[in-house]
C-alpha cells in the first residue's frame, strides 16, 4: 500500500512539471539581438521565440488580430541632469487569419507575408530584421549607452470584450522581460 502512494505522488509530481513545463514554455522571449551601423543608419536585427496559450491561439483563429509591440531605447548617463533618451523607437507587427484562404498574414509595415501554419506565423512575427532606429549621427562615437529592447502583445489595440478578457486571463499578458544591455557605437565617419 505504501509502495501504492508513493507511485501516486510521483506519478502527480511528474504531471505537475509536465504542466508547469507547458505553461513556463508560452510566451515571448529573446533569442538574438545585434545593433549595428548600415549606410547612414543603426539598424536592429533580433529573434524572438513566440508561443501562444491555446486561448490566444483560438483567438487568431477565430479572426482576433493581434498587434505584437516591440519597444527599443537607449539611453545616455548625465551627471548633471536627467538620462538624455538619444533613441526611442517602437515597432508594430500584426498577425491574422484569413478564413478563405486559410492562411495567416503578418503585417509589417507596407509588406504583408503569408503563413500556412499558426507556428511559421509566430516565427515571422518574431524575426525583426533591418528595423532603422536612429541614424548615425545621433549616437556619439565610442560613448556608452544603455539600451533596452522588448515585444508585447499590444492589448489596448485588442476589440473591447476581449480586452475585458485579457484583465481577467493572466495568458493574455503576452510580453517578454525587457532586455537590458550596453552599447558603444563604433563607426568610422564618412566626412560628410
Amino acid at each position: 500500500m505504501k509502495q501504492c502512494k508513493k507511485f501516486f505522488v510521483l506519478c502527480l509530481l511528474i504531471l505537475a512539471s509536465i504542466c508547469s513545463g507547458i505553461a513556463y514554455a508560452e510566451g515571448i522571449k529573446l533569442r538574438q539581438l545585434q545593433v549595428e551601423p548600415v549606410d547612414q543608419s543603426w539598424v536592429i536585427n533580433a529573434s524572438y521565440q513566440i508561443e501562444l496559450p491555446p486561448d490566444l491561439s483560438d483567438a487568431v483563429k477565430k479572426g482576433i488580430t493581434f498587434q505584437f509591440l516591440t519597444e527599443f531605447n537607449l539611453t545616455r548617463g548625465r551627471w548633471y541632469w536627467l538620462e538624455e533618451k538619444a533613441v526611442i523607437a517602437n515597432k508594430i507587427i500584426k498577425l491574422s487569419y484569413q478564413p478563405l484562404t486559410q492562411q495567416y498574414r503578418v503585417n509589417v509595415g507596407a509588406l504583408t507575408l503569408s503563413a500556412n501554419t499558426l507556428e511559421e506565423a509566430l516565427i515571422q512575427v518574431g524575426a525583426i530584421a533591418g528595423w532603422q532606429v536612429a541614424e548615425l549621427s545621433a549616437l556619439d562615437n565610442g560613448r556608452q549607452y544603455d539600451g533596452a529592447i522588448r515585444m508585447r502583445l499590444d492589448l489596448s489595440q485588442l476589440p473591447k470584450p476581449f480586452q475585458i478578457n485579457a484583465l481577467n486571463a493572466r495568458e493574455w499578458n503576452l510580453t517578454s522581460d525587457w532586455h537590458r544591455f550596453s552599447f558603444i557605437p563604433k563607426y568610422k565617419s564618412t566626412g560628410k
